[in-house]
């Protein structure tokens, strides 16, 4: 078990020195082409991108603004490929084999309201949250959620995210159990976060419920 693990670690290491490696080549479109990958729905941590950036710009091989622009860009970019995929296949998908997972129709109607009124506080969330920040995009686009506010929250969520990486890797440097740990105590509180404005957003809203306004 030991043996496995340690071959796991030294397999692990070998990738972030691949990646500062591709990203120190390629630049800024290396980033934003890894970190489309990231927000897509393919398997890609962005935890083992954004920080080997913010390391080299440590170093001054590159520009930490600018590491930090190319990460979000590339969210955006992979959130809209989501969001589209979710767009051109999702709703006619869910129409013919829905029943088998237990969707219906009236529950996709339910989904376009809920999404038109709620997706800002759920895609921006939604971009906090370990593995959900990779396919909130897809019931966004399954309802069709505005594609303006859609990009900006998920532009505000990532930018969040991939700034909180970037200094991370700035100000540890290559020290990836480090990393791991720091990463760690930033997601539980990244966690609380979402989950008091979540709360808060759900008193607010259910208070002008009451108070009989539109929500």
């Amino acid at each position: 078990m030991g043996l496995f693990f340690s071959q796991g670690m030294d397999i692990f290491h070998s990738l972030v020195q691949w990646l500062v490696e591709v990203i120190g080549h390629m630049g800024y479109p290396g980033i934003v082409s890894l970190m489309f990958l990231e927000s897509s729905f393919f398997p890609f941590p962005s935890e083992v991108v954004v920080p080997p950036a913010g390391y080299l710009a440590s170093r001054g091989d590159m520009n930490l603004g600018l590491v930090i622009l190319a990460g979000i860009l590339g969210s955006i970019l992979g959130g809209l490929f989501n969001y589209w995929i979710a767009v051109r296949w999702g709703r006619r998908f869910f129409e013919r084999f829905g029943r088998y997972f237990l969707v219906t129709p009236e529950s996709l109607d339910k989904a376009e309201v809920f999404f038109a009124r709620h997706g800002h506080i759920s895609t921006f969330t939604g971009r906090l949250v370990p593995v959900i920040r990779q396919y909130i995009s897809l019931p966004a686009g399954l309802a069709r959620m505005p594609l303006k506010p859609f990009c900006f929250y998920t532009a505000l969520g990532s930018g969040i995210w991939v700034t909180v990486l970037a200094l991370v890797g700035y100000f540890i440097g290559d020290n990836q159990d480090m990393i791991h740990r720091e990463m760690r105590k930033i997601t539980v509180v990244l966690l609380a976060a979402c989950a008091a404005l979540v709360g808060f957003y759900v008193w607010r809203h259910r208070k002008k419920n009451g108070t009989g306004k539109k929500p």
